[in-house]
């Protein structure tokens, strides 16, 4: 195609494949699904919700410069523009980023024609042309011509009269002129120096926006002034308005207060040695393991109950932040970083409860690293966030952990950069968190809410307020993000760890990477960790004074044996358990005799087994199962009368309603869990025993729900397509186009259907393939399927026979075979077409 495109079609037409696959990677939305031809590409990519998706995703100065476009002459030259962008005075820096925000622009089809005939696209300058619902960032108004649009004749004169212009004939050639002198710098001028001081302090306060004010029935005579010469006109029955053309003379021709044409820097930055932050990481990627352990442990019999709206209640919050020595906050991200990670669901039962899952049994057994690995690709892909635990929803309820609304789709494309900036930092780095959302919010400028119509007082003093910042989802999840890699050891001191810069490995075309090259780069990263964490020991040191120390993280079996047997006293380097008769008898009901207990400790102590705790080993162990507690509702029996007949006698028993059935067996009027925990809580050890009398056995891990999946993210728009899917898209959108476009031959047939359809007879189509075949020809059909949908095809037909013909298919760039009696018609091409 050649000459000045007239459309935005006819731009498109003439882009490589290259550039067509740059605007479908950029614009995902465009390809759902594939556009038949570019004509229907460039109309879905001038719809309101693909241009404000593209807008939203640009960076602030590539918006400043479509801001700048909407408030230019449409065609904007480019001189124009760099001159709205970078004022009168210049700017170097801003003309050297121009030309890349414009072809930024084109790129993504927001801006087409030549540099001396930029156009924005209609939907966007709808967007960020300024109106008075919808304020510009630009903080300009109308032009001259749109704010006098209404406006008497009488009264354009009377104003082009006192701005010192002769009077015209009509009210075209008077907005013309009043445009015509606000736009000349050296006779506007000239008119602001006869103005009064008071009338140039108002213009100041209007001239970076909002440009409305408001005025009384009389306005000062500084106003009036203003007033008079078209400098302030009205645009309401009280209200005032600084027109465009004005504003921009004020501001020496730039159309934003400040151009940011590079991004903020990350400043200050703190080096610190890489083999430190890389150690703290490590350690915190520990405490993350042992904390989400400690969560599967406490959930080992069972969660709490699942609320009738979903999640978890607050008092079951606080009671899990309790257990966990954590605060609410950070309790809620561990549960759904466990969550992410399919550690813990809901069981589905009726009296629904959360509980460990299957796959947290495999997670435990895992080494250190791996269990990491899972737990850094949950978190970075997962869409939830926990901050916004707590906070109301659009109803006013607070949003409960582990409940249906936690779903953000933009946290993993946040966290992901977030942790890409610290990247592009050299190693053990670190710069201030508001470094790093200051570049964020220049990438992806937010857009808040529409600041309010400024108000002037009747004598003209004082200035409107601006409107403060948006308190923004990207700027907390950032924050959040921050945040959450030093608790799970991605960041150590607040520098990106070299086992972090894996984890966030991102393919090198530049799109998301799909779930299995996250787990890749997460398996990758804990290579790197591992060498890092500490390694397991299989041994404590037992005391007088019934405690164990362990001196470093120790072995899984080890670990879950002894954590029956003891109660953990305190955490750090080196693990505190203190064991207690009621630990003791925990390991007995678990299966475990006395003399099982003594050698499990005896060999793995490096010290003697102190005589206190093999007393207590053994008092308890002496006590254990004396009684004997069944169903009946329930019973109690014990070889030893004498003692039934002390718990008889016993008022703490009376709750339990115990009489005696035989010299040996009590009867209870509760059930036996009641019964067990009276019992214990009266100072005995009762056993549990089954309806054939074995001892029942109590294991911790005996509770977990059906086999579950994590939780999928929800998508933040239409997923990346891969470097296939654009191929193919490209190829179908050219192969449309050419049915669309392609010349061809005159045929002798009646007028085509409607649509522009060729229209032939049976005998007419049915020659024309066979002529096609012998010399190989591609021919022009339209085509109506079983549904009834037409559509035209440009094919190269390979064989006719039995009512069909089978051709390749330039359309959809396959071999199809079509039943003749489909063929509305046929018609041969130009010899260039194809």
């Amino acid at each position: 195609m050649t000459g000045t495109p007239r459309t935005l079609a006819e731009e498109l037409r003439t882009r490589t494949d290259r550039g067509l696959v740059g605007l479908l990677r950029a614009r995902p939305d465009l390809l759902n699904p594939v556009p038949g031809d570019v004509t229907q590409l460039a109309t879905r990519a001038g719809t309101r919700a693909s241009v404000v998706r593209a807008v939203e995703r640009l960076d602030r100065f590539v918006l400043q410069t479509a801001e700048a476009l909407a408030v230019a002459p449409d065609p904007c030259p480019y001189d124009t523009l760099g001159a709205l962008m970078a004022g009168d005075a210049g700017d170097p820096a801003v003309a050297a980023e121009l030309p890349r925000a414009v072809a930024e622009l084109r790129a993504q089809a927001l801006v087409w024609g030549p540099d001396d005939r930029l156009r924005l696209v209609r939907t966007a300058r709808e967007l960020l042309t300024p109106s008075p619902a919808h304020p510009s960032p630009t903080g300009l108004g109308p032009t001259v011509a749109e704010a006098m649009a209404g406006m008497s004749p009488g009264r354009l004169q009377e104003i082009i009269a006192a701005a010192g212009l002769p009077t015209t004939h009509d009210p075209v050639t008077a907005v013309g002129a009043l445009t015509t002198l606000f736009a000349d710098r050296v006779r506007m001028a000239a008119l602001l120096d006869t103005a009064p001081a008071e009338a140039v302090a108002v213009l100041d306060r209007l001239l970076w926006g909002p440009p409305y004010g408001a005025v009384t029935d009389r306005p000062a005579p500084h106003l009036q002034w203003l007033l008079d010469r078209g400098l302030l006109i009205p645009a309401g029955a009280r209200n005032v308005v600084l027109p465009r053309e004005a504003a921009l003379h004020l501001r020496g021709g730039r159309a934003h207060h400040a151009a940011e044409p590079v991004p903020p820097a990350l400043s200050p930055a703190t080096e610190r040695d890489p083999q430190l932050v890389d150690n703290a990481a490590a350690s915190q990627a520990f405490t993350a393991l042992a904390t989400v352990e400690e969560l599967l442990k406490e959930w080992d019999l069972g969660g709490p109950a699942v609320l009738r709206a979903g999640g978890m209640s607050v008092r079951d919050l606080k009671r899990t932040a309790t257990a966990l020595d954590t605060t609410e906050q950070l309790a809620a991200f561990w549960l759904e970083l466990a969550y992410a990670a399919g550690l813990i669901a809901s069981d589905g039962e009726a009296d629904e409860r959360f509980a460990a899952t299957p796959a947290a049994e495999e997670w435990l057994q895992l080494p250190d690293h791996a269990r990491w690995a899972e737990l850094a690709a949950g978190w970075l892909a997962a869409t939830r966030a926990p901050g916004i635990v707590g906070t109301a929803d659009a109803k006013g309820r607070a949003l409960a952990v582990l409940g249906p609304h936690l779903d953000r789709s933009p946290a993993p494309e946040v966290r992901r950069r977030a942790l890409a900036l610290l990247a592009a930092l050299p190693p053990g780095t670190a710069v201030p968190a508001t470094a790093v959302l200051a570049r964020l919010r220049w990438e992806r400028p937010l857009r808040g809410g529409a600041p309010a119509v400024g108000q002037l007082p009747a004598d003209g003093d004082g200035a409107p307020a601006a409107p403060g910042p948006a308190d923004d989802l990207r700027s907390r999840l950032a924050q959040w993000t921050l945040a959450e890699a030093e608790l799970l050891g991605v960041t150590g001191r607040g520098a990106l760890a070299t086992h972090g810069r894996t984890l966030i490995d991102s393919p090198s075309d530049g799109t998301a990477p799909t779930p299995a090259e996250t787990t890749g780069a997460a398996t990758r990263a804990a290579a790197l960790l591992a060498p890092l964490l500490p390694e397991p020991v299989d041994h404590v040191l037992l005391q007088a004074d019934l405690t164990a120390v362990a001196p470093g993280p120790l072995r899984r079996p080890l670990a879950e044996a002894l954590g029956v047997l003891a109660d953990i006293e305190s955490k750090g380097g080196a693990t505190v358990y203190r064991f207690t008769p009621g630990s003791v008898r925990r390991a007995l009901d678990a299966g475990r005799s006395a003399a099982e207990l003594q050698e499990f400790l005896a060999a793995h102590s490096r010290t003697p087994v102190p005589q206190p705790l093999a007393y207590l080993i053994d008092d308890v162990a002496r006590k254990h199962g004396q009684l004997r507690i069944g169903a009946a509702a329930a019973y109690v029996r014990c070889d030893d009368d004498a003692l039934l007949s002390e718990i008889l006698a016993d008022r703490r028993a009376a709750t339990l309603r115990l009489r005696r059935l035989a010299p040996t067996v009590l009867a209870a009027q509760t059930s036996p869990d009641q019964l067990l925990d009276g019992l214990r809580a009266m100072g005995y050890a009762p056993a549990a025993e089954s309806a054939a009398g074995d001892v029942l056995i109590a294991r911790a891990d005996s509770y977990r729900t059906p086999p579950r999946t994590a939780p999928a993210p929800v998508p933040d728009g239409p997923p990346s397509p891969d470097p296939t899917l654009l191929a193919a898209a490209v190829r179908a959108i050219r192969a449309g186009d050419l049915a669309a476009t392609a010349e061809r031959k005159p045929v002798q047939a009646p007028a085509p259907a409607p649509g522009g359809f060729p229209r032939t007879t049976s005998a007419e189509t049915l020659a024309t393939m066979q002529a096609a075949v012998l010399t190989n020809s591609a021919l022009w059909i339209g085509y109506v399927n079983a549904d009834g949908a037409a559509s035209q095809r440009v094919i190269a037909p390979v064989r006719v026979e039995g009512g069909f013909v089978t051709a390749y298919d330039h359309t959809s760039d396959e071999v199809r075979t079509y039943p003749l009696h489909r063929i509305t018609g046929v018609a041969e091409l130009a010899d260039d077409s194809v």
